[in-house]
């Protein structure tokens, strides 16, 4: 019976100094990332050609340069150099990788932009494609938050972890996976592409705190740990730095506080949203309601935009009779239908 020998990587010196300006030069990361570039940059050109008069946004442009320049400090610098060396310094990576490259991927609208950058016979392709049942369910807000998950987990509490550190290729695959998964995940609340599903600020933000107990789950758990569980991280044999365990406990600590600091600084803008969309509905039910209320003051029934304080008397319009109170006639009478109750309109129902 044969046993497979595990090489663990070279060992690299101490983190320290000079050190945190090592670069990581493997090929694939390096080449991934600027095909990625450089197409969605033809992409923005295209489009620009084809609608002149609806120019690409540049603050798309500007979220998907800082998604590959993110991304390529988590895989090119020294994190990537040390993420098989050093637990915390792995966590950080991933953290960077599915909570900050891959929000910007997703606020870039990439398969909006593919959209508009194609026509004739593709165009009509990546319509049907975007039509398809495949496209509904990845784009399906349950399927993102499943991914997401399953996803974190699996790849910090497994034996996936530890492949990851034996072999290159697969710490490779598992950062394009953290970054499809993390975009998969952020498009529902960030994002601007095409998809059948659109949720609505409040559902956000319950996304949101939905997700955040799988970074505390995770980074609870590793900090409770009591011996390390990556015997590649102990088959390397490190004489430098933290001791495996403090070194496991460090990453528990930074997949726990780090992701849900992300998180909650991510709910921010969701909730800013969500204030204006309240504040866009209640503008809109004063204007309803100055309908049949089209001479009311402050000191009688109150509005919506009164209660938010945004009241302001509105001055009578030319030829418009004055208010009763003010010598001018009466307010015309209300349908029977929208009768005022003991406390105003009944609205709703």
């Amino acid at each position: 019976m044969t046993h497979r020998m595990f090489f663990p990587p070279a060992l690299l010196p101490p983190l320290a100094g000079g050190q945190f300006l090592r670069v990581d030069l493997s090929p694939a990361p390096i080449a991934v990332l600027s095909c990625a570039l450089a197409l969605y940059l033809w992409g923005v050109g295209r489009q620009n050609r084809l609608h002149p008069r609806h120019p690409w946004p540049a603050h798309r442009t500007a979220a998907f340069v800082g998604g590959v320049g993110v991304s390529a400090v988590a895989v090119v610098s020294f994190l990537g150099a040390y993420d098989r060396t050093l637990f915390w310094d792995h966590m950080i990576q991933h953290l960077l990788l599915i909570m900050v490259a891959a929000i910007l991927f997703a606020a870039s609208s990439p398969v909006d932009l593919v959209w508009r950058a194609t026509a004739g016979a593709a165009h009509r392709r990546v319509t049907a494609l975007l039509r398809s049942r495949l496209a509904r369910v990845a784009g399906h807000p349950v399927t993102a938050f499943v991914l997401y998950g399953l996803f974190v987990p699996v790849t910090h509490l497994t034996i996936l972890f530890n492949w990851a550190i034996e072999y290159e290729a697969v710490d490779q695959l598992e950062h394009l996976l953290f970054l499809a998964i993390g975009y998969l995940f952020w498009r529902q609340i960030f994002g601007a592409d095409p998809n059948r599903y659109r949720m609505q600020p409040p559902m956000r933000a319950l996304l949101l705190f939905l997700a955040v107990p799988v970074d505390t789950f995770v980074g609870l758990t590793l900090s409770l740990e009591t011996s390390e569980i990556f015997p590649a991280f102990s088959a390397e044999h490190r004489t430098w730095g933290p001791s495996l365990l403090t070194d496991l406990h460090i990453g528990g600590v930074i997949m726990w506080v780090g992701g849900d600091v992300l998180m909650m600084l991510a709910l921010i803008p969701v909730v800013v949203a969500w204030v204006r969309r309240e504040e866009r509905h209640a503008t809109r039910f004063d204007r309803e309601l100055e309908t049949y209320f089209p001479h009311q003051s402050p000191l009688g029934q109150p509005t919506a935009g009164f209660a938010l304080g945004r009241h302001r008397p509105r001055p009578p319009r030319a030829g418009e009779p004055r208010d009763a109170s003010a010598g001018g006639s009466p307010a015309p009478d209300l349908p029977s239908s929208l009768g005022p109750g003991p406390a105003g309109p009944i609205v709703g129902g």
